[in-house]
């Protein structure tokens, strides 16, 4: 059977950048990559090096795919593409999930649908905590209490923009989840031994609270479709697109001003720009509430 890890973790916690790094990795090569997306305009795609394609082979030797409607739909057509021989023999299964994804319903469904079992065993979850901001995350979003509840690991990120041992957040988690080690990355870079290849993923070793959350999901669906740009009345997504080139004082102008008016209102930015300055190599815009990151480059434009 193929193992699949989860990675989780809430918006602007570090999952693509945790991803971005691991896929390079040579022991992370014939990989399959599921990623998800909350909103209208699909990014990831992008920044792990693919295409909007629904199955594209990356240069790290990894396929990479993106939920179309369900995930028990999509694993199935992934593994008949592999029996097929349309696609590389992939050994492991990644699912990324969306931030604001309850975790408990997925799982449930990679452990017990019928149409996947004896092809996949649910290996592990990986969940990503944001060193800066995942205190407050905690308080204001239960996603983000499950996603840390249910992990076999738990890797703190941005630990170059908030010192961890400084904060009480590595015990909250540690006392939320004592099953899970808290590991800590920085720009995505830690050893894939050090989060894969854990085992059968155990729920009977988790909190009364994960096993109540999966008992709870036994009648739901993996991956249902909705709004992509609502969440629930609180959250929404909004894309942001123009054609002329912006001017990068322009561009500096504006993710201030978010992160000014904004503030903890603003869970996540991520975007592509093309700026006057640099027509052939697109800027990478992150941010997460206050926090607006330093500009990155893509060597070109993807499409």
């Amino acid at each position: 059977m193929t193992p699949v890890t989860v990675l989780t973790g809430f918006l602007g916690s570090g999952k693509t950048t945790l991803l971005s790094r691991l896929i390079r990795h040579p022991d992370m090569a014939r990989t399959a990559v599921i990623a998800n997306e909350f909103g209208a305009v699909g990014l990831d795609h992008i920044l792990l090096e693919s295409s909007d394609e629904n199955i594209v082979e990356l240069n790290s030797g990894c396929l990479c795919c993106t939920i179309r409607g369900d995930l028990v739909v999509t694993l199935e057509d992934l593994l008949k593409r592999r029996h097929r021989g349309d696609i590389m023999d992939f050994e492991r299964i990644v699912i990324e999930t969306t931030g604001l994804a309850d975790p408990a319903p997925i799982l449930h469904a990679l452990m017990t649908d019928t149409a996947l079992a004896g092809a996949i065993r649910l290996e592990g979850v990986v969940t990503t905590v944001d060193a800066a901001n995942g205190a407050a995350t905690l308080d204001a979003h239960s996603e983000s209490v499950k996603q840390a509840a249910v992990a076999d690991r738990i890797v703190l990120t941005k630990t170059d923009l908030a010192d961890p041992d400084q904060s009480d957040l590595p015990n909250r988690l540690r006392t939320l989840n004592p099953a899970a080690p808290v590991l800590f990355a920085t720009h995505g870079d830690i050893a894939p031994a050090r989060l894969f290849d854990t085992g059968l993923y155990d729920p009977s070793a988790k909190t009364d609270a994960v096993r109540a959350w999966l008992d709870a999901s036994q009648h739901s669906h993996a991956g249902h479709s909705h709004d992509p740009n609502r969440h629930d009345d609180s959250i929404r997504a909004h894309a942001f697109t123009w054609s002329p080139p912006v001017h990068a004082v322009a561009l500096t102008l504006f993710l201030e001003i978010l992160a000014e008016h904004c503030g903890p209102d603003l869970l996540r930015l991520k975007g592509v720009v093309h700026l006057v300055e640099s027509p052939d190599r697109p800027a990478v815009i992150h941010g997460v509430q206050n926090v607006i990151h330093p500009v990155v480059w893509l060597e070109a434009w993807p499409d």
